[in-house]
C-alpha cells in the first residue's frame, strides 16, 4: 500500500524512491510488526483476562500444566493482526505470491479461531474435531497449491530442487500439488503440536520465518539466485517482506510468551504460522529445506506418530508421553531447559539450512 503512495511522492522528491527496496521495506515490515505487536500486547491481555477467555488444560497431560489454566489464550490473533497489517502497509499488493500467503495465513487463522473458541467458550478441551480441522486444512491448502501449480510461468517453478547437488532437480508434474499440499497442512500440524510449552514454537518459527524471508530475497533477485544456482522465482523477494513481518510480530509476542507466558498462541496462531511457512517454502523451491530448519517440527510430528503406531501395534509407548517436549518434561527437565534447548537446536539448524545455499 505504502509502496504505491511513496511511488507517486517519489516524482516530487527523490527521496522516496528509498523505499523501492525490498530491503528497506523489509527492515520497516520488521519493525511495524513488532511495535504493533508489543502496543497490542498489553491491551489484549487485559481484554482477554476481563472477558476470562483463558486456556482450558487437558487432565491427561503433565501435571505442571495445571497452574497454567486460565492464562489467556488465543493470542496468536495478535502475531496474525501485527503481520497482515505490517505487510499490507509495506509490500507491493500487485504481487500475486503475497495473496496466496496472507490467504493462506488468514484462512488457517480462522480454522484456528473456531478451535479455539470451541476450547474456550464452549469449554471443550478438544476444540473442533480433527476430520472437520483436517477437512478445512485441505481444503484451503490445495486451493492455494493448485493455484500456484496453474500460474507456474516457468518449468522451476514446479520442480524439487535437492540441496547439496546444483543439478538434481525433479520434475514433479502434478504431483507438485501433493508435496504442496503435504507442505502446507503438514508443517500447520507441526507448528501445532510444537506449541505446548511457554515460547517453545514461537521463536522457532521466528527464526525459521526469517531465514525463509533471506531465501525469498535470493531467490527474487537474478543476480543472486545464478550465483549461488538457486532457482530464481521472479517475483518471490517480496516474500521477505511478509517473512520480516512475522519474525517482528513473533518477537513482540514471544515478550509476552516467554516463561512463565502471560498470554498463549493458542490454534488461531499455530496453525496460521505453520501454513505459512509451508507456503512459503513451496513458492521458493525450498521444501527440503524447510523440513530441515523445521527439525523441532518435525521431530514434535514425528514422536506422534511413532507413539501412536507403536501403541497401536504393540501395545508400548516409545516416549512417556508425546508431543516429544513432554517426555523429556516427564523425565525431570524443568520447562526451561526443554524451550531454550530446543531453541538451540533450531539455531543450528538454521545455520545449516542457509549453509545449503552455498554448498551445492
Amino acid at each position: 500500500m505504502l509502496l504505491w503512495f511513496t511511488n507517486y511522492l517519489s516524482q516530487f522528491n527523490s527521496g522516496f524512491f528509498v523505499f523501492q527496496y525490498l530491503t528497506v521495506r523489509g527492515i520497516l515490515g520488521v519493525l511495524t510488526a513488532l511495535a504493533l505487536s508489543l502496543l497490542i500486547g498489553p491491551w489484549l491481555i487485559r481484554r482477554l483476562n476481563y472477558h476470562q477467555i483463558g486456556q482450558v488444560v487437558r487432565d491427561d497431560g503433565p501435571q505442571t500444566h495445571l497452574s497454567k489454566a486460565g492464562t489467556p489464550t488465543m493470542g496468536g490473533a495478535l502475531i496474525l493482526v501485527s503481520i497482515l497489517v505490517s505487510s499490507l502497509l509495506w509490500s507491493d499488493l500487485g504481487n500475486q505470491y503475497v495473496w496466496v500467503v496472507l490467504g493462506v495465513t488468514a484462512s488457517f487463522g480462522a480454522i484456528g479461531w473456531v478451535d479455539d473458541y470451541r476450547k474456550v467458550f464452549e469449554r471443550n478441551p478438544k476444540g473442533l474435531p480433527a476430520r472437520w480441522k483436517y477437512f478445512w486444512q485441505s481444503v484451503f491448502g490445495t486451493i492455494a497449491v493448485v493455484f500456484l501449480y496453474f500460474n507456474a510461468s516457468d518449468p522451476v517453478h514446479t520442480q524439487l530442487i535437492v540441496p547439496f547437488f546444483k543439478d538434481i532437480a525433479i520434475n514433479l508434474g502434478i504431483f507438485y500439488i501433493v508435496l504442496g499440499y503435504l507442505m502446507v497442512v503438514g508443517f500447520s500440524n507441526a507448528v501445532n503440536l510444537t506449541d505446548g510449552l511457554d515460547g517453545l514454537a514461537i521463536l522457532p518459527t521466528v527464526m525459521v520465518g526469517a531465514a525463509l524471508g533471506i531465501i525469498a530475497y535470493l531467490s527474487g533477485n537474478s543476480v543472486f539466485s545464478d550465483y549461488l544456482n538457486i532457482p530464481y522465482i521472479a517475483g518471490a523477494g517480496e516474500l521477505g517482506i511478509y517473512c520480516g513481518a512475522l519474525a517482528g510480530a513473533g518477537l513482540g509476542f514471544l515478550w509476552f510468551n516467554t516463561y512463565p507466558a502471560q498470554i498463549f498462541m493458542g490454534d488461531v496462531g499455530a496453525l496460521a504460522l505453520g501454513a505459512a511457512l509451508g507456503i512459503v517454502a513451496v513458492i521458493i523451491r525450498h521444501e527440503i529445506v524447510l523440513i530441515i530448519m523445521g527439525g523441532i517440527f518435525v521431530m514434535e510430528t514425528l514422536s506422534v506418530v511413532l507413539q501412536v503406531a507403536s501403541f497401536k501395534l504393540t501395545g508400548k509407548r516409545i516416549f512417556r508421553m508425546a508431543p516429544l517436549h513432554h517426555h523429556f518434561e516427564l523425565k525431570g527437565w524443568p520447562e526451561p531447559r526443554v524451550i531454550v534447548r530446543f531453541w538451540i537446536i533450531t539455531v543450528i539448524l538454521v545455520l545449516f539450512g542457509l549453509a545449503t545455499l552455498k554448498l551445492r
